[in-house]
């Protein structure tokens, strides 16, 4: 950007020793100010008036936006915004990630924000990134929702991580017991080492929740087993939940299918299972598996997944929708 600066004659010319350059915030001098004129400590000052207005300008008009229309809201487009700190190829990469498609098309279902027009979605701010190689692993952003009726803001922070599985394994061993396989893991967020349920978020967009928890499975615990050995616990809620359920709905959009796997085992399994070491080392997965007895587990473990699992569990034997466990010839 170029100015052209106008100047009263009578502070031209200056002296040699006191030029500077516009374009600097701060001016260089090659003497002091006491050898400078009044006139030209007076320009001096406006220079620095009108390099800081450019500044501000500059960076203004350097803010990375996006327009959004929704169909529920045609007349008031949505403005996306990258927050400070936040680079471009970040913001086109979280714009066009399949995390905030999601998000935009969950508000815009029947059971959504913006459903029967009582809510509209004025801004969204993107404010973080995180990318797992080529894709968005993680995406936080900030999304201003109005209550159209009272013209109050909702609460709007968003972590979005998008869809997982768990799996609940529960294993009959000839010693009578019956036993669920947990594994334990560093958890860095909460500072912990918490006992879970075989889990892991999907990779793609393809939505293959049994072949992930298949995978899951194989990693954590080098348990294998066939898609046809699960059952979908999650299937079983009412359709108007999605078939899902969402631990912290609260700040984060993370939706979770949960499976149940049983079958019968030798006690010397159960052993060989316990203490064993497993995880993808190369990805930081430091995993160490626990067998612990099923009428124990609600009361070993502060995991969300695991707790729901029992629920989702008991409830299903409740209303026989769990089916006969198969014996293997």
């Amino acid at each position: 950007m170029r100015a052209l600066f106008v100047l009263p004659v009578e502070l031209l010319p200056l002296p040699v020793s006191c030029r500077f350059r516009f374009t600097d915030f701060l001016v260089h001098e090659t003497v002091s100010n006491r050898f400078c004129s009044p006139s030209a400590r007076k320009l001096r000052e406006r220079a620095r008036f009108f390099s800081a207005k450019m500044a501000a300008t500059q960076s203004t008009s350097s803010v990375l936006s996006h327009t959004i229309t929704l169909p529920g809201q045609f007349d008031q487009p949505v403005s996306v915004v990258a927050a400070a700190g936040v680079s471009e190829a970040d913001f086109r990469n979280a714009i066009e990630c399949s995390l905030f498609k999601q998000w935009l098309k969950n508000i815009q279902m029947d059971t959504g924000l913006l459903a029967n027009g009582s809510m509209s979605v004025k801004q969204v701010v993107i404010q973080g990134v995180d990318m797992f190689g080529t894709r968005v692993g993680f995406l936080k952003f900030k999304a201003d929702v109005i209550d159209n009726e009272g013209g109050s803001k909702v609460p709007g922070i968003v972590f979005t991580r998008g869809p997982a599985v768990a799996v609940l394994i529960l294993l009959d061993s000839d010693d009578g017991e019956t036993y669920a396989v947990l594994t334990e893991q560093v958890r860095v967020p909460v500072g912990k080492l918490v006992l879970e349920l075989p889990a892991g978020m999907l990779d793609d967009d393809k939505g293959d929740i049994v072949g992930t928890a298949l995978r899951e499975v194989e990693e954590e615990t080098g348990l294998k087993m066939h898609k046809d050995d699960l059952v979908n616990l999650t299937a079983f809620l009412d359709p108007s939940t999605g078939c899902r359920v969402y631990p912290s709905p609260g700040g984060c959009d993370e939706d979770i299918s949960v499976f149940l796997y049983r079958g019968r085992v030798e006690n010397e399994i159960i052993k060989h299972l316990h203490g064993k070491e497993t995880g993808l080392r190369d990805h930081g997965e430091l995993i160490r598996v626990h067998a612990v007895p099923y009428k124990r587990l609600w009361r070993m473990t502060p995991d969300a997944k695991v707790l729901m699992a029992i629920a989702l569990y008991e409830m299903a034997l409740r209303d026989e929708l769990i089916p006969p466990l198969k014996v293997k010839p």
